[in-house]
């Protein structure tokens, strides 16, 4: 009795299912697009060491070391990197 070679298909050889499917590539998922700060459930927070470092370097170059202010919670800190990069000509 010859036995058979063929391979017995696995999970991993299969096709994931839709539900299955990785949402980072999925094109009809936005749920990873930019988001405007007031959106964000994380906005209430305070901001990130990154974001405080990078304002207190933006408020430096655009000469507009009052505009730091170290209480920002993580919204109001994007919102204010947006306008300082523009100011500072990194639009």
């Amino acid at each position: 009795m010859a036995q058979s070679t063929a391979k017995t298909p696995t999970k991993s050889d299969q096709k994931p299912e839709a539900s299955e499917a990785n949402p980072k590539t999925d094109p009809k998922d936005v749920s990873n697009q930019i988001k405007d700060p007031d959106q964000w459930t994380t906005g209430g927070e305070p901001m990130t060491g990154a974001q405080a470092s990078y304002l207190k370097t933006l408020t430096e170059e655009a000469k507009e070391p009052e505009a730091f202010d170290p209480d920002l919670d993580k919204a109001e800190a994007s919102k204010r990197i947006d306008d300082l990069r523009h100011k500072a000509g990194h639009a």
